[in-house]
């Protein structure tokens, strides 16, 4: 039995095509196709925008309007004044500032990987998949090894044998991203070979177009979705994992980070001391800007995977069906009173 809409017409089964016959009927303009690749806009979004542009804000603009993070005070472990904040470390350090130099330094870290591990995994994955033969095939089993091999640990030995001087925020980096971009590779992968034998890319090749267009003008823009998502995913990883080295004495040298702040704090003895706005601030910024990074690419899901974005569509309807009978009800019910 066919569903019919208010005018009488069936309702298309594209959560895109509902959309779009929604903007028709209010008289406006259906989504553009960039449009369409853009997760639309809820409240679980908004907050996780909102949360990822704080800190970034805070971090980029933070260290312009502190002071100097490095300068020693004789005023040790003194709780958050109106002086200080966030209160002072053991060496009398402005923690407030520490921790607007540190979200700095992690969010570099954190786009730098972000950057460096989706141009790893979307050469070996899409390059790979569309050129086939050996070049795939040696693609796939280098992607396979790094993929088996335990990441932490390999981390861990990696930046033990770096020197510590030589330990700057590129190198930890380069460490990172070359850990944490088989899985996104496989994944580019399998959808590139689901593209690459469509009509489209096929009629490309007829026409003479080069490699490197077709991946960049036919097969790119269907993947850009997941490619976003990969990139967010990335981030979040590169934070937690530059965190847990600098915890455990192996980040950036000279550099100042979220987790080179926890480091300095464990061993200050601030958890034994009692001094709470040492090491709960860097900790509550890695958990709130994961936290938004996270909710942005749940929101990206929706494009990824059709039935999320059909399945919030249906709910939207069944919640204006009720309102709708809410309301009839209402009318119904003074009608009877007025009668």
């Amino acid at each position: 039995m066919t569903n019919l809409s208010p005018a009488n017409e069936p309702l298309p089964s594209d959560a895109v095509e509902q959309e779009d016959l929604a903007r028709d009927r209010a008289g406006r303009a259906p989504r553009s196709g960039w449009r369409m690749l853009l997760p639309t806009m809820t409240p679980w979004l908004a907050v996780g925008l909102a949360l990822v542009v704080g800190i970034t804000l805070f971090g980029v603009l933070g260290p312009y309007l502190v002071g100097d993070p490095q300068q020693i005070r004789d005023q040790g472990l003194t709780p958050p004044s109106a002086e200080f904040p966030l209160g002072t470390t053991q060496t009398g350090q402005d923690v407030l500032a520490q921790l607007a130099h540190a979200t700095r330094g992690s969010l570099q870290i954190g786009f730098l990987v972000g950057v460096l591990a989706t141009v790893l995994s979307a050469f070996f994955g899409i390059y790979g998949a569309y050129r086939g033969g050996i070049a795939d095939e040696a693609f796939s089993l280098l992607s396979n090894v790094f993929l088996v091999i335990p990441g932490l640990p390999l981390v861990i030995v990696i930046s033990g044998f770096v020197p510590r001087e030589s330990r700057g925020l590129w190198t930890i980096a380069v460490v990172l991203a070359l850990t944490s971009w088989a899985a996104a590779a496989r994944v580019l992968r399998a959808q590139t070979l689901s593209v690459r034998g469509r009509d489209y890319v096929a009629a490309s090749k007829v026409s003479g177009e080069r490699p490197w267009r077709v991946i960049v003008v036919e097969i790119l823009p269907n993947l850009l979705p997941v490619i976003a998502s990969q990139f967010v995913f990335a981030v979040i990883a590169a934070v937690l994992g530059e965190a847990g080295l600098s915890f455990i004495g192996l980040g950036a040298a000279n550099s100042a980070t979220l987790g080179t702040m926890l480091f300095y704090a464990q061993n200050g003895f601030a958890l034994s001391l009692g001094a709470w706005w040492w090491f709960l601030p860097p900790g509550i910024i890695i958990a709130l800007l994961g936290t938004g990074l996270s909710l942005i690419n749940f929101s990206i899901d929706e494009i990824i995977n059709p039935k999320l974005k059909n399945l919030r569509q249906h709910r939207k309807r069944a919640r204006r069906a009720a309102r709708l009978e809410r309301e009839l009800a209402g009318r119904s019910a003074k009608e009877v009173a007025a009668r």
